[in-house]
């Protein structure tokens, strides 16, 4: 069994299940979260458990309750919507999706058309878009990237959706270019690093494998990059949220199998599959590298500030 590395959390989803970790901690329940903190079902499982209470919208947290932002990031209407609640409010936003968030805004005071590559529906995309309602299109694919209109094509920006796939991403990249030659772009890459280091290293596998399990649940979309990624290099893929969904027919014919876990997927699920191998008789399992990772985010900081006081007065009583 190949291994790839890097794969499972990435540190934006590290610091989000933190910040609700220790919110649980030190704060007394409930604790709301709003939409889920990452795009897994067995992280959200475990936090509803610790007594995390996940709501879709902020009006189903009462008046003067603490809720978390998850990491995909939101819209100023929604920070104005916990402000009108008088919600106490961490906000867990990833750092990266908070860059693209500023790329945009910059972008606009710049007086230029911004177009969104991204994936209709996914609450990164409508969080960024809310930045500027009405004022960013969004572009999914190539055919919709020769077709996009814009008032001036002298004066066109683009910004990227973190988790998309960097093959297509590029590909419709390169049409915007094509048809804007003056196309400004973020100053760094909005795909995030994780993101690409994941698909690198499931390319290597996927290379050398019969089939690709990765980790990681339907609504995750850097997961189902991939799934895409391994099929495009020629392996047989699937998604699965854990063990119990890998299926015997997937393994008729298999020499090698391949396993990764999209950056929202917990390390306990992957070994969980590498136990049922070895239950089989699996003896071989390799680590196949394609980066080392070292990033680190620190956790928000309203959060140290507002769990610095909680400490305090909780010390402070007899």
């Amino acid at each position: 069994m190949l291994m790839a590395k890097p794969r499972g959390f990435c540190a934006g989803v590290d610091r989000a299940i933190d910040t609700v970790n220790l919110a649980l901690e030190l704060y007394p329940s409930p604790v709301y979260v709003r939409k889920q903190i990452v795009h897994n079902r067995s992280v959200i499982e475990t936090l509803s458990q610790k007594g995390a209470i996940f709501v879709d919208e902020m009006d189903e947290v009462p008046e003067g309750a603490l809720v978390i932002v998850s990491a995909h990031g939101v819209s100023p209407e929604v920070f104005q919507q916990a402000q009108q609640r008088n919600l106490r409010v961490i906000d867990a936003t990833c750092p990266l999706v908070t860059k693209v968030h500023l790329e945009v805004k910059r972008f606009a005071r710049e007086g230029l058309s911004i177009i969104l590559i991204g994936h209709e529906g996914h609450d990164e995309v409508i969080g960024t878009m809310g930045e500027l309602p009405g004022q960013i299109q969004l572009v999914s694919s190539v055919e919709q990237a020769e077709q996009v209109q814009v008032p001036d094509p002298g004066k066109v920006a683009v910004s990227t959706q973190t988790t998309l796939s960097v093959d297509d991403a590029r590909a419709i990249l390169e049409v915007l270019r094509r048809r804007f030659p003056k196309l400004a772009t973020p100053s760094s890459d909005d795909i995030c690093y994780a993101t690409q280091n994941r698909q690198a290293s499931v390319k290597l596998i996927a290379q050398q494998a019969d089939l690709v399990l990765v980790l990681g649940s339907d609504n995750s979309s850097n997961s189902e990059r991939l799934r895409e990624v391994a099929e495009a290099a020629g392996a047989q893929a699937h998604l699965i949220d854990n063990v119990s969904e890998i299926r015997q027919e997937w393994l008729d014919g298999v020499e090698v199998v391949g396993i990764t876990a999209g950056a929202s997927a917990p390390e306990n699920l992957v070994q969980d599959v590498v136990a049922c191998f070895r239950e089989m008789g699996v003896e071989e399992f390799e680590d196949v590298e394609a980066m080392t990772e070292k990033v680190a985010f620190a956790l928000p900081s309203i959060s140290f500030q507002e769990f610095a006081k909680h400490a305090a007065r909780h010390a402070a009583e007899p």
